[in-house]
């Protein structure tokens, strides 16, 4: 399938995780069984779309990256794994897709920058990221300094049920 013209970017927010354990480090908290069978239906989901990102970006956050694993297998795209997008900000997660140099961007990350970043670029159409919910967002543009000041031709939005 030829890839769309222009930028696109899915953001995808971790699967649920496991809060079972008290003691284990935020950073370091795995999946829980919902959010093992969340992430391979999304990954399925969004590869159904058409959509083929060059790169999947990840928080290194552990449920961030299991879930990021599971789309970049999906999507059959590299992971990368990015330090900053573990609790990063909107500003930060749009900043990261642009510098990786890739038009077709996964970002996998967290709350609340994800739902902020969704919303921020559907003009409020999107209002909740939950978890493993996938945003996919296309422009006509070439260039990421300018989406987030122009509408995308067409974005979908899509949770687990």
């Amino acid at each position: 399938m030829t890839p769309a013209p222009g930028i696109q970017l899915a953001l995808v927010r971790h699967a649920k995780s496991d809060w079972g354990d008290p003691d284990i480090d935020d950073h370091d908290r795995p999946l829980n069984e919902r959010g093992e069978r969340d992430a391979p239906r999304m990954a399925r989901q969004l590869v159904e779309t058409g959509f083929w990102p060059e790169a999947v970006i990840s928080s290194t956050a552990l449920r961030a990256r299991t879930t990021a694993e599971v789309f970049a297998h999906a999507l059959d795209a590299p992971l990368r794994l990015e330090e900053r997008l573990y609790a990063a900000s909107a500003t930060t997660l749009l900043a990261v897709a642009a510098e990786s140099g890739l038009q077709r961007v996964t970002l996998v990350a967290h709350d609340p920058g994800l739902t902020v970043l969704a919303a921020r670029l559907s003009r409020d159409r999107i209002d909740r990221m939950p978890t493993c919910a996938v945003a996919l967002f296309t422009w006509a543009e070439t260039s990421w300094d300018v989406v987030d000041a122009v509408d995308p031709v067409s974005f979908s939005f899509d949770a687990p049920r």
